[in-house]
């Protein structure tokens, strides 16, 4: 008998308050190990409320009597540090936080130990060193290893958190807008480097408001609004001009697709 494997994510009528707001109402979300999704909204309809939940930097209450669960990798209880290690997040705070005086290498190293840089007790082995060296080779930035992430671009310093995220070889990376301040060609590569990611196994959830940051390798888009799920289901069912006109309250929305990537005007 073969059991299959728990979902990456199951949440089940998970509400969240920030500064006495509902950020998030009963929402209702399972993606399984392996699968490509993007979770597209507007700003302030609670996406990044929902990575903040996921990490536990927010806690899920109780609403009017009603049971909720969230769960990753089939656990509802982790360790911090541990869950660090299973779900690579990259996000804007994380690259403000990032911007100091680390080398690229640094900062790619720290992700052993859940930190930003690596600090005096981290004990740094060869073989940490040697995914290090691998992790900047896969991501294209080897010329980058010893430069300060401060003097990097910003599709670059994007670039090097991702390989933070990655390096303990989670099963999911989570990026929360990740194209924020990058220009044309910088969003290109990045989107070249996710496709990369992508077809290497790792679960890709896209956070964004950006239709043009979804990659053909994603096939299931789950619209969010007002801490809900609105529409949830296949990329070409999901992404309609209708669908999207009603989402961001924009009338006559347009859409179209060439290569695998849509762009809506």
């Amino acid at each position: 008998m073969i059991l299959s494997s728990p979902p990456l994510l199951e949440l089940r009528n998970v509400s969240v308050h920030r500064e006495s707001q509902r950020a998030l109402d009963r929402i209702s979300l399972t993606i399984t190990t392996g699968e490509h999704v993007a979770i597209l909204g507007p700003n302030g309809c609670g996406k990044s409320t929902l990575i903040h939940t996921l990490t536990r930097d927010c806690y899920p209450y109780l609403l009017d009597g009603d049971d909720w669960s969230l769960r990753i990798l089939g656990r509802d209880r982790w360790n911090v540090f541990d869950l660090r290690s299973m779900m690579g997040i990259v996000n804007n705070d994380l690259m403000l936080a990032c911007r100091r005086d680390y080398t690229a290498r640094e900062v790619i190293l720290s992700g052993f130990f859940s930190s930003i840089g690596v600090w005096p007790n981290h004990e740094v082995t060869d073989a940490m060193r040697t995914k290090v060296d691998e992790m900047l080779d896969l991501l294209e930035i080897p010329h980058l290893a010893d430069r300060a992430v401060f003097e990097t671009s910003s599709g670059e310093g994007r670039r090097v958190l991702i390989g933070r995220a990655l390096i303990t070889n989670p099963p999911a990376l989570v990026l929360d807008e990740p194209s924020t301040s990058l220009d044309l060609r910088a969003m290109r590569e990045l989107r070249e480097i996710l496709r990369k990611i992508a077809l290497r196994g790792t679960s890709l959830i896209l956070v964004t408001h950006h239709v043009d940051e979804i990659i053909p390798e994603i096939e299931r888009v789950v619209l969010m609004n007002r801490g809900r799920v609105v529409k949830d289901g296949p990329k070409r069912e999901i992404l309609t001009s209708e669908n999207l006109s009603e989402l961001f309250d924009v009338p006559g929305l347009e859409l179209a697709e060439r290569d695998g990537y849509f762009n809506c005007w």
